[in-house]
């Protein structure tokens, strides 16, 4: 498998509780892990671009996203990985806001 993970700040929201640049560190290590990275606003136009680049240019079959409520946003990020040419139910979402 080849994993990007994808940890967004939220603004402060979820970076003012969490240390978002050292869960993406702790997430590179995992096994499958080809690419770990956080960003300001994931669920922003530049994010989605930023995973749909990672999963064409390093064949990622697998992405999850940590972030702010699936309710809100998971079909976003649905839409990006399709976007990309992945199957979007090769997408996880973990809430680490709520």
């Amino acid at each position: 498998m080849r994993i990007g993970v994808y940890i967004c700040h939220c603004g402060s929201n979820i970076a003012g509780m969490v240390d978002c640049e050292e869960v993406a560190r702790w997430a590179e290590g995992l096994d499958g892990v080809t690419v770990a990275r956080d960003y300001e606003f994931m669920c922003s136009s530049l994010g989605q671009e930023l995973i749909k680049d990672d999963v064409q240019e390093l064949g990622l079959d697998r992405v999850v996203v940590a972030s702010c409520t699936p309710r809100m946003h998971e079909p976003t990020f649905q839409r990006a990985v399709a976007g990309a040419g992945l199957n979007p139910y090769f997408f996880e979402m973990a809430n680490i806001r709520e």
